[in-house]
């Protein structure tokens, strides 16, 4: 029997199967396979997910839908399918090819590559590495005369260890005039539907599946930065039980607008990748793990997690201060803070003399150093900002095609240039906003303004990995190389008394770790005044409420989470520096268990415990359990411990946080149960071993 890929992947390499008669491939990795028929034209006709032992479509459709000088054109795909509702072998056979539509002259199996490059963080010590599987690029070619010269290629890769493939589209415009692409839709699959009643409900419920793709923004989660996935009816489905024929039974992947997009004599475009990710379960929990390791695998730099201070200051004696202190309590990221007065846009030779001196001081203390920038959400001018009837997302924004926009990238590229700068926290990133304006340099007008102000933005991000450079960015763009985001917090909920916002705090964490991997979010920490907060709400003096301080260190650093620590220092007594070192210190020598995956025991309700458990079977500690109470009396709590993931089966060993060890047997729900004394407003860790640990 198989071990399960989510604690043994090794077991599930993909391959390229080609059979006897040349008629057929198959990219499997004994979780997921997917079939293409290549004669008498390319298309898919079976994609089966091999864990449940389920087929994933019940018909043929097109590879691709390119609209190319306004007309409509199929990539592949075979038509004379009697029945939509399911797909025999022997209709397959009879399948036959459109006329019109583009043709397979041929394919390439290869392996998986870097989409871009990437380089390590400053203060990381990992080499960034990427996924390994197989690839598949199907080749197609028009016979209409109109496109000759345009040639297809349909990219896919499936990967080792995890159920997942991912599908792009590359055009080659080889002929002797421009050719105009204005809409695609790069993914078109006939999937069988998950809910089928006749009568059609208020919200329908779609099949089992995690589709996203790298055109995503607008949104710190992912369900609402999801600009691409869309589940609609298919017209063909004739025999659907619902009355209406209203099933929303077809996945397409497409851009909401354009990208109209010129391809010039001797160019190439290429679409963004979708990602296909097959569950096996409908638990939550199961479903979250198996997302969280597609970002891992697919944006490797999202787990690198630097220790950061946000200091409110440009003041070089206030900087070099904080970077001091950082260095003696082991921080390893100093950002200069929204409110610090840098200029990330200011290209005086003497301004930039003076940042890359203290980059220079920060870096001979081992830290990285960082700053903020505003793009969106802000007015540059009528010439320059985003036309739009119907104003901008956050109101007011610049156009990243106009002139302006333009010249902010170059700026902030300029600026790490000479600075040596590491880190950008970038507020206000690209939301998607669609530009009327026609007399902006970088793109016509409103059909093609979301798609290149993106690939602005997108091109730029991608600069900074291959850098080094480490981004915060509230958004969306893990897939595009951005390492963190906001976990989900509500911002001000952190002028709240200090005492609410501890219990909040975990709710946050434990809510944002459903879908992000601990390393994805950034938590806050308001040292100073924050939205407009009264004294009760702030840390500052630092010493005079050292309850409340380690009660937020100790949220972050064992839920394996970093915050932004907000303010000039991060200690200010011996007291304080041993508090905050303490917890430094713990983070670091559980690190690797700590930024490894979370299994969810309570939410935080403030009556009773709550608790998340780390868990990796590839590591010695396999498992690490945090336990809190956020009562005011001790509390004496027997807790059921789910060890499933950390792959202990039978006998597991414990070891509180005074050394104290003992073994547990592993019951048939793959639980152990321990018994707890958390003193009140406190928390108790413990690690967990196997048998030979």
């Amino acid at each position: 029997m198989k071990k399960d890929w989510l604690i043994a992947p090794e077991g599930y390499p993909a391959e390229v199967n080609i059979s006897s008669q040349q008629k057929e491939i198959t990219v499997s990795n004994g979780l997921i396979s997917r079939t293409w028929r290549v004669e008498p034209n390319a298309a898919t006709v079976a994609f089966d997910n091999l864990m449940t032992g389920e087929t994933i479509i019940r018909g043929v459709k097109p590879e691709a839908i390119l609209t190319l000088n306004g007309q409509e054109h199929a990539v592949g795909g075979l038509v004379g399918q009697p029945d939509y509702a399911y797909l025999r072998q022997e209709w397959v056979e009879e399948l036959t090819t459109h006329p019109d539509a583009f043709q397979c002259t041929g394919y390439d199996i290869g392996i998986v590559k870097p989409r871009f490059p990437s380089q390590a963080g400053f203060f990381s010590k990992e080499q960034p590495w990427i996924a390994s599987g197989v690839s598949l690029q199907l080749l197609f070619r028009s016979k209409l005369e109109v496109l000759q010269g345009l040639t297809v290629t349909v990219h896919y890769e499936m990967y080792d260890g995890i159920p997942l493939i991912s599908k792009w589209v590359e055009i080659h415009n080889q002929g002797d005039g421009n050719i105009r692409l204005n809409a695609f839709i790069s993914e078109c699959l006939a999937v069988v539907e998950w809910d089928s009643p006749v009568e059609t409900p208020e919200r329908w419920e779609y099949p089992n599946l995690h589709v996203e793709s790298d055109y995503a923004f607008q949104g710190m989660a992912q369900r609402k930065a999801n600009r691409t996935t869309h589940w609609v009816t298919d017209p063909q489905y004739l025999t659907q039980v619902n009355y209406d024929r209203l099933t929303p039974a077809m996945l397409i992947s497409r851009p909401p607008i354009g990208p109209n997009a010129v391809i010039e004599s001797g160019e190439r475009f290429e679409t963004f990748r979708t990602f296909e990710l097959i569950h096996d379960s409908m638990d939550r929990e199961r479903k979250g793990l198996a997302q969280r390791k597609m970002y891992r695998l697919m944006a490797p730099w999202v787990q690198e997690n630097p220790i950061t201070l946000h200091v409110k200051s440009i003041e070089p004696q206030v900087v070099k201060a904080a970077i001091d202190q950082c260095a003696e309590v082991g921080f390893e990221m100093v950002i200069l803070s929204f409110g610090s007065g840098l200029d990330m846009e200011n290209e005086d030779p003497a301004y930039l003399t003076l940042m890359r001196e203290l980059a220079d001081y920060a870096h001979a203390k081992g830290i990285a150093l960082g700053g903020y920038s505003l793009l969106a959400s802000r007015s540059i001018s009528k010439e320059h900002d985003v036309v739009n009837p119907h104003g901008a997302y956050y109101i007011h924004s610049p156009c990243l095609e106009s002139k302006w926009g333009q010249e902010y990238f170059r700026k902030l590229q300029h600026f790490f240039e000479e600075t040596g700068f590491d880190v950008l926290e970038h507020d206000g990133s690209y939301p998607g906003d669609i530009c009327d304006s026609t007399a902006h340099p970088g793109h016509e007008g409103r059909e093609d303004s979301q798609w290149r102000q993106w690939m602005r933005i997108t091109d730029f991000y991608k600069w900074c990995r291959a850098k080094g450079i480490y981004l915060n960015v509230p958004d969306w763009y893990f897939l595009m190389g951005s390492n963190k985001a906001g976990m989900g917090y509500r911002e001000v909920n952190w002028a709240l008394p200090r005492e609410r916002q501890i219990i909040l705090a975990r709710q946050n964490i434990y809510d944002g770790t459903w879908e992000k991997a601990p390393s994805m979010g950034w938590m806050f920490v308001p040292l100073t005044s924050y939205q407009g907060g009264e004294p009760d709400s702030t840390l500052e003096p630092l010493s005079e409420h050292l309850g409340a301080y380690d009660a937020h260190l100790r949220n972050n650093f064992t839920a394996g989470v970093q915050a932004m620590y907000r303010g000039f220092r991060v200690y200010d007594t011996e007291e304080t520096k041993w508090d905050v070192k303490r917890w430094v210190d713990f983070y670091k020598q559980y690190r690797d268990i700590l930024e490894s995956d979370v299994i969810h025991l309570r939410r935080p309700d403030g009556r009773g415990y709550d608790g998340l458990l780390h868990v990796n079977p590839s590591l010695l500690i396999k498992g690490l359990a945090v336990i809190h109470n956020p009562t005011n009396t001790e509390m004496v709590q027997t807790v059921e411990l789910p060890i499933y993931y950390t792959g202990i089966s039978q006998i597991a060993i414990v070891r509180d946080q005074q050394g104290t060890e003992y073994r547990c047997d592993v019951d048939q729900h793959h639980q152990i149960r321990v018994t707890l004394n958390i003193p009140a407003q406190d928390a108790v860790w413990l690690t967990i071993t196997d048998n030979n640990g």
